[in-house]
Parts: C-alpha cells; sequence; structure tokens
C-alpha cells in the first residue's frame, strides 16, 4: 500500500514532505521516528541529518560527550526547537505539525529540577496532574500508582525541600509518567546523584518500563546508565556514529582479551601460536584475543601446557565501543548541563 504524504509548510528552511502514518502494516507504529533531522544555529549544525527509530516499550539511549547533540535532539523531539531539516513523530504526532498532541504524550524529565519545593510530594503531582488534563477521577489512584513505582509512598506528604536529591529526582520521574505518556525523556537523568542513587532510580525506571509500558528516550554521557538500555545510539558531533545493543556494540569493537599469568610464558605462547590463537606477550603475561574469551578458558589452559597461575577475561565496554567508533573516548563531564528557559519552562505549559 502507497504512503500519502503531507506536505510541508512553504514557509521556513525545510520543504520535507513529511510520510502520513500508514497504520495497515504490520506491528505497532514507532514510538519515535525521526528522519534526517537538522538543526542548525546560525553557521553550527548542532545536528547533522540523524535517523532512527523506537519501538515502544524500548530503553533508548543517546550516549556521548558535551557538545554531540544529545540535549538539541530531544528538544526537538519535545517541540521545544524546531529543526532546520528533516521530519520526527513521536507517539505518532508530527513534531511540527501536531506540537499539542505531541506534548500530551510525553513526559519529560530535565536536567535541572522544576519541582516546587515549598510544596509536598502529592501537591506537586496534584499541580501537574491538573496542567496535563487528567480527569479527576483518576488523580489521586494515578499519584498512588506513580508514588508506589519510585517507593515515596511514606513520603508524600512531605515538602520536597526535605527530599535528597535522589528522591526529588524520582519524584520528578514519577511526575512524568502520572499523565501516562507514550514516551518518557530523560535528559541526564541521574547526573550529581550518587551511585547508590543512581542504582535506586534506574530500578524506578525500568520497573516503569515494565508495569506501565511506557516508552523510555534518555540521553547520558555515563557508559554504566548506557548499559540499562535495550539499544544505544552513539551520537558525536550531531552525527549517530552507531546503533545497536549494548552488547552488538561491544562485539563490533573487537574479541575478548584473555591474559594468561603462566610458569613459562615461552612456551605457553608457542603452544598456542602453533594453536592457531592469536597470541602476544604483554608486559606481565600473555594476553590472546579470541571471541566468547570466558567459554575458551579451558581450552587456553589446556592448550598452553604449562602451569598456568592466573587468568583474566577482559570483554569490550563501552568506553572501548566509544574509542572505537570516534577514535578518542567520551569527555567525562556533566554533558550539556545548561537548559534553555524554554525547556523549563516546559513543565508549567497547559496543554
Amino acid at each position: 500500500m502507497a504512503r500519502a504524504t503531507v506536505p510541508r509548510p512553504t514557509s521556513g528552511v525545510d520543504r520535507t514532505e513529511v510520510p502520513a502514518v500508514d497504520s495497515s502494516g504490520p506491528g505497532p507504529a514507532p514510538a519515535v521516528e525521526v528522519a534526517s533531522l537538522v538543526k542548525r544555529y546560525g553557521e553550527v549544525e548542532a545536528v547533522g541529518g540523524i535517523s532512527f527509530s523506537v519501538p515502544p516499550g524500548e530503553v533508548f539511549a543517546f550516549l556521548g560527550p558535551n557538545g554531540a547533540g544529545k540535549t538539541t535532539t530531544i528538544k526537538m523531539l519535545c517541540t521545544l526547537a524546531r529543526p532546520s531539516g528533516g521530519w520526527a513523530r513521536v507517539g505518532g504526532f508530527d513534531i511540527e505539525h501536531q506540537p499539542t498532541a505531541v506534548r500530551r504524550h510525553i513526559g519529560l524529565v530535565f536536567q535541572e529540577q522544576t519541582l516546587d519545593d515549598q510544596l509536598t510530594a502529592e501537591e506537586n503531582l496534584r499541580f501537574h496532574a491538573v496542567l496535563y488534563h487528567v480527569p479527576h477521577d483518576q488523580i489521586g489512584p494515578r499519584i498512588d500508582r506513580v508514588l508506589a513505582l519510585v517507593a515515596l509512598e511514606d513520603r508524600r506528604h512531605d515538602l520536597v525541600s526535605t527530599f535528597s536529591g535522589g528522591m526529588a529526582r524520582r519524584l520528578e520521574i514519577a511526575r512524568g509518567i502520572l499523565h501516562t505518556p507514550a514516551v518518557l525523556f530523560l535528559d541526564e537523568p541521574t547526573v550529581g546523584l550518587d551511585p547508590q542513587t543512581r542504582t535506586l532510580m534506574w530500578e524506578d525506571v525500568l520497573r516503569m518500563r515494565d508495569e506501565e509500558g511506557v516508552t523510555i528516550f534518555l540521553t547520558t554521557h555515563y557508559m554504566d546508565e548506557a548499559e540499562h538500555a535495550d539499544r544505544i545510539a552513539i551520537i558525536d558531533h550531531g552525527a549517530i556514529v552507531a546503533l545497536d545493543t549494548p552488547d552488538a556494540l561491544k562485539h563490533q569493537a573487537g574479541q575478548d582479551s584473555v591474559e594468561l599469568r603462566t610458569a613459562d610464558d615461552t612456551v605457553a605462547r608457542d603452544r598456542l601460536a602453533s594453536a592457531g590463537f592469536d597470541v602476544r606477550q604483554g608486559d606481565e603475561a600473555l594476553v590472546v584475543f579470541t571471541s566468547d574469551g570466558e567459554a575458551r578458558v579451558p581450552e587456553l589452559i589446556a592448550t598452553a601446557g604449562v602451569a598456568v597461575r592466573n587468568v583474566h577475561v577482559h570483554r569490550p565496554t563501552l568506553d572501548d565501543v566509544f574509542l572505537h567508533y570516534t577514535g578518542r573516548q567520551i569527555r567525562e563531564d556533566h554533558a550539556e548541563r545548561s537548559t534553555s528557559g524554554r525547556m523549563r519552562a516546559f513543565a508549567s505549559r497547559r496543554r
């Protein structure tokens, strides 16, 4: 079946036609669909023609350093910045032609806190419910539900000013799904949180995905955080340089390395090389490069033919993946920390 097209208006820099949604095809429509999306600020191209799609219920991560284009992309998908080219849909709605519908179907958690700390947790949620036109008879049950999801039921009547940073962030996530959005956007959700709080927050997020069916779209510069995603898009200088599952990306970055400390490295190296293994002499141990290193350890020990005193298997990490695709390590600074006034104002924008 041919797909109809909806022409864009003739004003502006982009004349691309947006394909109409075709509901006759197999499977559900993507929760997020992006094609050749561009954002320019004068001579600077912050996002350079990226394309991808996110199916419903997926945890999808944008991984990249400061200035990579992560927050700029989220701002366009949340209708807070107008694209310079290309098109995108969120929840089946075009971000330029149907911005109000997009806003009704998304939740957004900012890098910076937007809660009113002079209100209680429940009062913050009730205020949000009114802004998003949650039916009156559903407000109480939804508040109960989201507070339970983030394990804050016993703090519902406490002022947010008494909350720790991690508790406030979890409340913001609860607020983000109060109106049952199709997609929850998390922009650097754990910046400034300690490791234990980050772990608790991710338990909350994944529980929301599993129990509420919400699609999670997050940006991060933390490698361990990206591991929670079903798929990762590595973005650098406004371009997506790789997109796949964490395991597939690691596999593409190279083989496992197995370090062997032996009683006689020379004998072990010769025997392993004769058996066809890629083996090299390291500073303090032999290093064998092979696929599925853990499973091959018994074979390597048997082939070495000498006493093996220590074995260490190293699998490629996301750090290795980023280095593989960009030629450099990710900068461990707070990625795109500044949030514009327009973005903060989204929290109080009426639907």
